[in-house]
C-alpha cells in the first residue's frame, strides 16, 4: 500500500516531474466535501483517481471535524482541512479562513458540495481552475461545472459517478467509477477485537452490526417494522450476536427498538457494546461480519470495509443515487420504488418530507423478508 507523502514545505516551487500538471507545472489540489459521513467517504475515491494520474501532485480534503476518522490513513491525501461548521457563521472567522485557503496557493479547486459557502471559499482562493455542480446560485464562483446525472451507467451508483464525472474538467481519461474504502491497521483491528472478547462476545459466532436508526427520523425505517426484521434474521441466524448502531441522542429510540423485539431476539442483542465516536464503531465494525439496517453512513462505512450489507433506503431518497455497488449477493438494499416502482415514476424526484411516514408504513416488513432470506442464502451464514 502506498504510504502517504509528507507534506512539500515549498508549494509554489515548479515540479521537475512532467507528471504532476500537464505541461510539467506543480499541481496542488483542494477537494471540498463538506456534510455528513457518507458523503466525505464517497468523495475520497477522487483522490485515488487523482493520485493515479498525477503521482506528483498535493492532494488535501476540506471535510468537517466529526467526518475525520472514514479518511484517516487515506494514502492518497496528503493533508486534511478541517472545516468547523461555526466558522462560516463567524464573519471574523470566515474571512480569516478564506485568507488561509488563499495563501495555500491552490491550482485547482473541486468543490463537490457546491453551495454558497463552499462556493465562496473556491472562488476566493484564486485558483486559475475551480470545479463545482451546476447551480444558479453557485455558477458565478467556478471555471467550470457539472450536471447531476439521472442515470447510473455503472453498479457504482450515481453517488459515485456524479462525483467521477467532475474529474473531466481536467483530463477526460478518469474512470467512470472507483470504490470508496476505509483504511485501518491490523493493530487497531485486533485492539478492538480483544475489546469485543472482554465484552462478551464470541468471535467465532456471527457479529451483525444494526443500524437499527437512520441519522434522522426522515432516513430510520418505522421502529416496530424494524423489530419484526431483527425477530426474522434470528430465525435464520441463531447464533448470530447484534451491535446496534445510532447517535448518542437516540439511545431512547433504539431500547424502543429492542423492547418491541422477541425474547429470544433481544437476548442476542448487546446493548451495552456501542461507541459514541465514529473511530470507535469503524474499528468494531470492521470485527462484523455484516451490516443489516437502515441505508447510510454505517452502510457504506461497511462497504467501504469489505463486509456485506443489507440495507433499507429511506422512501424520498432515490435508491439509484446510494445503491453504490450492490450486486444482489454480497450487498443488497431494499426501497418501496422496488415493490411500488407506479408510484415512483408519477411522483416528482423528491417525495415532501411530509409524506415519508405514510411512505415507509407501505414498505411492511413481509415485503421485505423474502430478500433478506435470499441474502442470508447467497452469504451461506
Amino acid at each position: 500500500m502506498r504510504k502517504a507523502r509528507e507534506i512539500r514545505d515549498n508549494v509554489n516551487t515548479p515540479d521537475s516531474s512532467p507528471s504532476g500538471r500537464p505541461g510539467g507545472a506543480f499541481m496542488k489540489i483542494l477537494i471540498i466535501q463538506q456534510k455528513m459521513i457518507g458523503d466525505v467517504l464517497t468523495s475520497s475515491i477522487l483522490f485515488e483517481a487523482l493520485r493515479k494520474k498525477y503521482p506528483d501532485a498535493e492532494l488535501h480534503y476540506l471535510i468537517y471535524p466529526h467526518t475525520k476518522p472514514v479518511v484517516e490513513n487515506n494514502p492518497f491525501i496528503d493533508k486534511i482541512i478541517e472545516y468547523a461548521p461555526g466558522i462560516g457563521k463567524n464573519p471574523i472567522k470566515f474571512l480569516k479562513f478564506l485568507s488561509f485557503i488563499r495563501n495555500e496557493s491552490y491550482s485547482v479547486i473541486i468543490d463537490i458540495y457546491s453551495k454558497i459557502s463552499s462556493g465562496i471559499i473556491a472562488s476566493y482562493s484564486g485558483a486559475s481552475i475551480r470545479l463545482g455542480f451546476q447551480k444558479n446560485y453557485t455558477r458565478v464562483f467556478y471555471t467550470q461545472t457539472f450536471t447531476y446525472k439521472e442515470k447510473p451507467e455503472t453498479k457504482g451508483g450515481l453517488a459515485i459517478e456524479n462525483r467521477m464525472q467532475v474529474l473531466k474538467g481536467l483530463d477526460q481519461e478518469f474512470p467512470k467509477e472507483l470504490k470508496p474504502k476505509i483504511y485501518i491497521s491490523s493493530e487497531e483491528k485486533e485492539t478492538f477485537r480483544k475489546k469485543l472478547l472482554k465484552q462478551g462476545i464470541r468471535i467465532d459466532q456471527p457479529m451483525i452490526m444494526c443500524g437499527v436508526l437512520g441519522s434522522s427520523t426522515m432516513k430510520s425505517y418505522p421502529g416496530n417494522y424494524m423489530a419484526s426484521l431483527l425477530d426474522e434474521l434470528v430465525k435464520h441466524i441463531p447464533n448470530a450476536q447484534i451491535l446496534f448502531n445510532y447517535l448518542p441522542f437516540q439511545y431512547t429510540e433504539a431500547k424502543n427498538i429492542y423492547n418491541q423485539c422477541n425474547p429470544g431476539t433481544q437476548s442476542q442483542i448487546f446493548l451495552n457494546i456501542y461507541e459514541s465516536s465514529l473511530k470507535g464503531f469503524i474499528l468494531n465494525a470492521a470485527n462484523c461480519d455484516l451490516y443489516f439496517g437502515n441505508e447510510g453512513g454505517a452502510a457504506n462505512i461497511m462497504k467501504a470495509l469489505e463486509i456485506p450489507t443489507f440495507s433499507i433506503h429511506s422512501p424520498i431518497v432515490k435508491k439509484n443515487y446510494w445503491a453504490i455497488y450492490e450486486d444482489d449477493k454480497k450487498h443488497v438494499s431494499i426501497h418501496l420504488e422496488d415493490f411500488q416502482p407506479l408510484l415512483f415514476k408519477s411522483c416528482p424526484s423528491k417525495f415532501s418530507k411530509q409524506k415519508n411516514a405514510a411512505l415507509y408504513q407501505n414498505l411492511n416488513p413481509e415485503l421485505i423478508k423474502l430478500k433478506l432470506s435470499e441474502f442470508f442464502k447467497n452469504l451461506e451464514i
